[in-house]
């Protein structure tokens, strides 16, 4: 993620230890990286959670249903995304509620994430 920072940075994208320390319930933002995890519990009710992580730290995401509809091929097969949304802090954790999914086209290598079957 660092190749592309500069890039991403223009597009108002945030780091994840940046967006971190600065979280406000409420605020909007922009994170971006490569997909460590995607689950899809069951007790959930359809909603998507994604770890994202990136040059400083991992970004928790959150998709709801119609949303992961939406986006769900770029979701299941992108590497790399980017995601905006509103900022969550319950309980000193923080996520982002996500309102758009785009895919980062960063590299060929290969990666791999911890996805739900």
């Amino acid at each position: 993620m660092s190749y592309c920072r500069e890039a991403l940075s223009k597009e108002a994208s945030k780091t994840s230890v940046r967006f971190a320390s600065r979280a406000r319930t409420g605020n909007y933002a922009r994170v971006a990286g490569c997909v460590i995890a995607r689950q899809r519990p069951g007790t959930a009710k359809g909603f998507v959670f994604l770890s994202l992580e990136d040059e400083t730290g991992i970004s928790n995401v959150l998709v709801n249903p119609d949303l992961y509809e939406k986006y769900r091929a770029v979701i299941n097969r992108e590497k790399f995304l980017r995601v905006e949304g509103i900022l969550q802090n319950q309980d000193h954790t923080i996520s982002i509620k996500a309102s758009r999914v785009l895919p980062i086209a960063i590299t060929a290598a290969e990666t791999q994430s911890h996805d739900f079957h």
